[in-house]
Protein backbone atom coordinates (compact mmCIF):
# COMPACT_ATOMS: atom_id res chain seq x y z
CA UNK A 1 0.00 0.00 0.00
CA UNK A 2 1.22 3.46 -0.49
CA UNK A 3 0.74 5.61 1.78
CA UNK A 4 3.07 8.57 0.80
CA UNK A 5 0.29 8.90 -2.67
CA UNK A 6 -2.66 9.36 -0.38
CA UNK A 7 -0.54 12.03 1.49
CA UNK A 8 0.13 13.97 -1.22
CA UNK A 9 -3.44 13.60 -2.94
CA UNK A 10 -4.63 14.96 0.58
CA UNK A 11 -1.69 17.94 0.45
CA UNK A 12 -3.33 18.63 -2.89
CA UNK A 13 -6.86 19.22 -1.79
CA UNK A 14 -5.68 21.23 1.12
CA UNK A 15 -4.01 23.36 -0.56
CA UNK A 16 -7.06 23.86 -3.35
CA UNK A 17 -9.38 24.33 -0.75
CA UNK A 18 -7.46 27.05 0.69
CA UNK A 19 -6.83 28.53 -2.08
CA UNK A 20 -10.07 28.89 -3.53
CA UNK A 21 -11.94 31.23 -1.11
CA UNK A 22 -8.95 34.09 -1.34
CA UNK A 23 -9.84 33.73 -5.52
CA UNK A 24 -13.46 34.75 -4.78
CA UNK A 25 -12.04 37.20 -2.25
CA UNK A 26 -10.29 38.58 -4.53
CA UNK A 27 -12.67 39.48 -7.58
CA UNK A 28 -15.06 41.01 -5.53
CA UNK A 29 -17.49 41.68 -8.00
CA UNK A 30 -21.31 40.51 -8.34
CA UNK A 31 -23.68 39.83 -11.12
CA UNK A 32 -27.00 40.70 -11.15
CA UNK A 33 -29.79 38.28 -12.66
CA UNK A 34 -31.60 40.85 -15.20
CA UNK A 35 -35.03 40.09 -16.16
CA UNK A 36 -36.58 41.86 -19.22
CA UNK A 37 -40.40 40.62 -20.44
CA UNK A 38 -41.47 40.78 -24.13
CA UNK A 39 -44.18 42.74 -24.49
CA UNK A 40 -46.29 39.90 -25.43
CA UNK A 41 -45.14 38.50 -22.09
CA UNK A 42 -46.24 42.32 -20.61
CA UNK A 43 -50.19 41.27 -22.26
CA UNK A 44 -49.88 38.03 -21.08
CA UNK A 45 -49.48 39.58 -17.65
CA UNK A 46 -51.70 42.15 -17.72
CA UNK A 47 -54.52 39.43 -18.91
CA UNK A 48 -53.76 37.29 -15.60
CA UNK A 49 -54.44 40.62 -13.64
CA UNK A 50 -57.66 41.08 -15.69
CA UNK A 51 -58.88 37.82 -14.88
CA UNK A 52 -57.54 37.39 -11.32
CA UNK A 53 -59.34 40.68 -10.33
CA UNK A 54 -62.97 40.29 -12.10
CA UNK A 55 -65.51 38.44 -10.27
CA UNK A 56 -66.07 34.37 -10.19
CA UNK A 57 -69.86 34.94 -10.76
CA UNK A 58 -71.64 37.19 -12.63
CA UNK A 59 -74.28 38.33 -10.32
CA UNK A 60 -76.87 40.30 -12.93
CA UNK A 61 -77.45 37.00 -14.40
CA UNK A 62 -77.30 35.36 -11.11
CA UNK A 63 -79.55 37.48 -9.00
CA UNK A 64 -82.62 37.38 -11.26
CA UNK A 65 -83.11 33.55 -11.44
CA UNK A 66 -82.69 33.59 -7.70
CA UNK A 67 -85.21 35.74 -7.25
CA UNK A 68 -87.75 33.77 -9.40
CA UNK A 69 -86.65 30.33 -8.14
CA UNK A 70 -88.23 31.89 -4.52
CA UNK A 71 -90.79 33.41 -5.41
CA UNK A 72 -91.75 29.97 -7.38
CA UNK A 73 -91.87 31.74 -11.12
CA UNK A 74 -89.22 30.12 -12.43
CA UNK A 75 -89.77 27.57 -15.30
CA UNK A 76 -87.55 25.48 -17.31
CA UNK A 77 -88.23 24.33 -21.50
CA UNK A 78 -87.96 20.59 -20.93
CA UNK A 79 -87.50 21.10 -24.59
CA UNK A 80 -84.65 23.82 -24.45
CA UNK A 81 -83.07 21.91 -21.65
CA UNK A 82 -82.89 18.44 -23.43
CA UNK A 83 -81.39 20.31 -26.79
CA UNK A 84 -79.06 22.31 -25.28
CA UNK A 85 -77.80 18.89 -23.41
CA UNK A 86 -77.42 17.41 -26.45
CA UNK A 87 -75.67 20.00 -28.40
CA UNK A 88 -73.06 19.78 -25.35
CA UNK A 89 -72.80 16.26 -25.36
CA UNK A 90 -72.59 16.13 -29.19
CA UNK A 91 -70.15 18.78 -28.89
CA UNK A 92 -67.68 16.72 -26.25
CA UNK A 93 -67.86 13.74 -28.46
CA UNK A 94 -66.44 15.62 -31.09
Amino acid sequence: MRIDAYNQIQAVYQTQATRKPQAAAKTGTSFVDKLQLSSIGKDIQTAKQAVANAPDVRAEKINPIKESIAAGTYNVSPESFADKLLEKFQASII
